[in-house]
């Protein structure tokens, strides 16, 4: 277990539920008792909740007072974080996996396009898992494999059912800490079981009425490879929200970074739709699914200038059953009531005309 210079633990938390954090120490250093458990079960001191520090899934914290018998600790304090994800909340990742299947479920285009500018996003590293490759000829598998180095990602086809590229994988994650994802029923879980056959995560099947998964996962936690690395279940989703902005959408595009390093639009500001001289407009596969995320970013950024706006023309009201949505305000000087103070004055004021 790794000990600091000052003699404090320091750790990695794999799951947070409720109050309580699952820290695992560092194994780098053995000045103490190696039969101790690495695995602590942690509170985070008041002093952390008082300045408002979160501690999150992946965070690297300092341990103090370990419980060794009751395998018990508190997390003193929350070390730097090269990086964050907010939905779901992890820290300290070095690469997203991403995991689709290219039959049963069926592989849409649109869906995958959409995961992966989501993974651009966060600026880590993108590996993409191709599962159930057994169900498809040689012949599909290369133009698939042909379509998506046209999107500027070299797939990689494996097989959980038939052991396919397995070994592959494990090689990817090895040493790093990486964020597992992709839509339900694709063969996440069944994938996760294979590559750390102790963990026995419930597997869920894929709706027949749908095509689509059921969802297996409720929460994030990191998991310990065996060959060393951690990596991180996430709850399946078939549609992630892109929160980025309209006008650096188009760099979460491999294949257009690569055009714009030789070509440049007339515009600095270009939006890449019917703006003139524009590099990007044009014969790309993925030109359409950039304008309809586009579309999405610029009505996501006009909500968000119509909040922080206190003139702003529309409100968010919120109707049955969570639902949301914006609607006109009221003219505030027509439609606001008079106070009573406000009426007793003006009738005062009106006697005192009346007698003068």
């Amino acid at each position: 277990m790794a000990v600091a210079t000052d003699g404090q633990l320091i750790g990695t938390v794999l799951a947070v539920q409720a109050n309580f954090y699952k820290v695992q120490l560092d194994q780098k250093d053995r000045e103490i008792d190696p039969a101790h458990l690495p695995i602590l079960l942690c509170t985070r001191r008041t002093r952390l909740k008082k300045i408002g520090q979160q501690v999150m899934v992946g965070d690297r914290v300092v341990v103090e007072e370990p419980d060794w018998a009751g395998e018990r600790g508190a997390i003193a304090e929350v070390l730097p974080r090269t990086g964050q994800l907010d939905r779901p909340a992890i820290a300290n990742v070095n690469q997203i996996m991403l995991v689709f299947a290219v039959a049963d479920p069926p592989l849409e285009a649109y869906q995958l396009s959409r995961f992966l500018v989501k993974a651009e996003f966060t600026g880590w590293d993108v590996v993409l898992c191709l599962n159930k490759s057994d169900l498809i000829s040689a012949q599909e598998q290369q133009e698939i494999s042909d379509r998506l180095l046209a999107w500027g990602y070299q797939p990689l086809f494996i097989s959980v059912q038939k052991s396919i590229n397995i070994d592959q994988v494990l090689t990817y994650l090895s040493h790093k800490t990486t964020v597992i994802a992709g839509p339900s029923g694709v063969g996440k879980s069944s994938l996760i079981n294979a590559l750390i056959p102790d963990i026995n995560l419930r597997v869920g099947e894929v709706s027949g009425k749908l095509a689509r998964g059921r969802h297996t996962t409720r929460h994030v936690e990191l998991f310990e490879l065996p060959d060393g690395g951690l990596l991180a279940d996430t709850p399946g989703f078939n549609q992630p929200d892109l929160d980025t902005q309209p006008e650096e959408l188009v760099y979460y595009f491999p294949e257009v970074r690569k055009l714009l390093e030789v070509n440049h639009c007339r515009f600095g500001d270009c939006l890449h739709r019917d703006e003139p001289d524009c590099a990007v407009r044009g014969n790309w596969e993925r030109y359409e699914h950039y304008l309809e995320f586009l579309e999405e970013a610029i009505a996501r950024q006009t909500q968000l200038n119509q909040q922080a706006d206190p003139e702003s023309t529309l409100k968010l009201k919120t109707k049955g059953k969570g639902q949301s949505k914006y609607e006109p305000k009221l003219e505030s000087k027509k439609y606001r009531r008079v106070s009573r103070k406000t009426q007793l004055q003006a009738l005062q004021d009106l006697y005192q005309d009346s007698e003068e």
